[in-house]
């Protein structure tokens, strides 16, 4: 088990964008919502090359600070998306991708049954506790 995915424990990482501004200058924040139910399904970074690589497969393409290169979901999960809209923000300074994911689960991570799980978002805080409940174990 990775505790930072499936663990109870709040490490949020607050330096993220820091990090990501440093390494990788020319990208904008990009949250991903699903176009049938509205759950957002996760945050992710675009710089220019993924945007236009986005538009022209019309499927969810973003750029991995992590790696440092385009990152085609799905491409080895299987779990890809199909780009319906982009949303530009009225600053210019973020997107929002609406997609329709082109089966089943959407998240790299599974549940108990072994299925991908139906966003990224699957966990919350609980407030007396400060642990993060699972909601699709």
């Amino acid at each position: 088990m990775n505790d930072l995915e499936e663990g109870k424990g709040l490490r949020l990482d607050f330096s993220k964008m820091a990090r990501s501004a440093a390494a990788c200058p020319d990208v904008l924040p990009v949250a991903v919502q699903n176009a049938d139910t509205r759950d957002v399904i996760l945050v992710a970074y675009v710089n220019d090359q993924a945007l236009r690589r986005a538009i022209e497969t019309r499927r969810a393409v973003f750029w991995s600070t992590s790696r440092n290169g385009l990152w085609e979901k799905g491409k080895t999960s299987g779990e890809e998306f199909e780009l319906l809209e982009v949303r530009v923000n009225c600053e210019q300074n973020s997107l929002v991708y609406i997609v329709r994911p082109m089966r089943g689960g959407i998240c790299h991570t599974k549940n108990r049954a072994g299925e991908p799980r139906a966003g990224c978002f699957y966990r919350r805080l609980n407030f007396e506790t400060l642990e993060l409940e699972n909601l699709e174990p």
